[in-house]
């Protein structure tokens, strides 16, 4: 990464805000490349709130610089400026300094949209039920359950650079379904595997990755005979207390079939237990249960419904809403059988 002033970057758009940043959209007059623009969120900066921001873009970019972006896994970090006051770059008075970075953009969707979008009826949990929660179809060529796999690699390889990756809600993970490829744009709250545990809690492990990842991707509810079912975000209210969410999950797999509740209860055990160690243990327990999982939903006599279902909420993604990402709906979707 290389440190930068602003004017080497013309925003061309809003890409949306989250909690901590606000992210513009950017051409490099340098490259030509099409980049996004980070920033605390001015609101935080303007109440001289945006300390803890400042805290974690640090923490962000130290461990790119250690870990990189896992093979293209994580969006890239291409640079960042010294904290400023940027306020005639960004045509606002907040009056304080800050930094910004610079990230790549990522192809394809959001599996979750912009929150703000839903008010106006976009479908902004497609991208999470279709390609996650409920992948009833795969893209030609593309092998199962490809969101879960590769975000259990990016978190293996910050593993092994010594962070667990927690936080990565389905709004920070992009998809191109044609090609089943992920690219993560936020790598979400690091901690340290050495850091002081949390006040009140054991220290952050694993386990915790392996639940969070079950609650955002994952679930043992048949899929939906709707396509109200696909429309909205699920599972993403934060994790407070650890036994709670594992008594939900269980509660979950009440009636979900022998198999099903077999594998899913092994693998709640073990994170109620502690007892993963690395992601690829969880890789060897989650498979058999995603396969289960699958497995039940097509012997199901309501199957085919089902799969008409999925099919016409796939064709949200033709929607004017999704133009704004680097995503082309006639490439991506011919990839799926007809």
């Amino acid at each position: 990464m290389e440190k930068v002033n602003l004017e080497r970057y013309r925003i061309t758009g809003r890409l949306g805000s989250g909690a901590d940043y606000d992210v513009r959209a950017a051409v490099d007059l340098e490259t030509g490349d099409e980049v996004a623009l980070k920033r605390p969120v001015p609101q935080a900066v303007s109440r001289r709130q945006h300390a803890a921001i400042e805290a974690r873009t640090g923490r962000l970019l130290h461990a790119y610089e250690r870990a990189g972006d896992a093979g293209g896994l994580l969006a890239p970090l291409l640079a960042y400026t010294e904290p400023a006051v940027h306020d005639a770059y960004f045509g606002d008075a907040l009056g304080e300094p800050y930094t910004v970075f610079v990230q790549g953009r990522a192809p394809g969707i959001p599996l979750l949209g912009d929150m703000m979008s839903r008010i106006t009826g976009v479908p902004v949990g497609a991208g999470q039920n279709l390609f996650a929660m409920f992948p009833l179809e795969q893209a030609t060529g593309v092998p199962p359950f490809p969101v879960h796999h590769q975000l259990l690699d990016l978190e293996q390889a910050y593993l092994e650079a010594g962070y667990i990756l927690l936080d990565l809600r389905p709004q920070n993970v992009f998809f191109r379904p044609a090609a089943g490829r992920i690219q993560v744009i936020d790598s979400g709250a690091l901690a340290g595997i050495d850091d002081p545990p949390p006040r009140g809690r054991p220290p952050l492990d694993v386990n915790d990755a392996c639940l969070e990842l079950l609650k955002f991707y994952a679930t043992a509810e048949p899929p939906p005979q709707d396509t109200a079912g696909y429309r909205d975000a699920r599972g993403i209210r934060p994790i407070v207390n650890i036994q709670q969410e594992l008594n939900e999950m269980r509660r979950g797999l009440a009636g979900a079939g022998e198999s099903v509740a077999t594998y899913g209860g092994a693998i709640l055990d073990k994170i109620e237990a502690r007892a993963y160690t690395d992601y690829q243990q969880f890789r060897a327990d989650l498979d058999p249960w995603l396969e289960s999982v699958a497995a039940r939903n097509r012997a199901a006599p309501d199957f085919q419904p089902a799969r008409q279902v999925w099919r016409e909420a796939l064709q949200w993604l033709r929607g004017d809403y999704w133009t704004r990402f680097q995503f082309n709906a006639e490439t991506e979707l011919a990839a799926y059988p007809p």
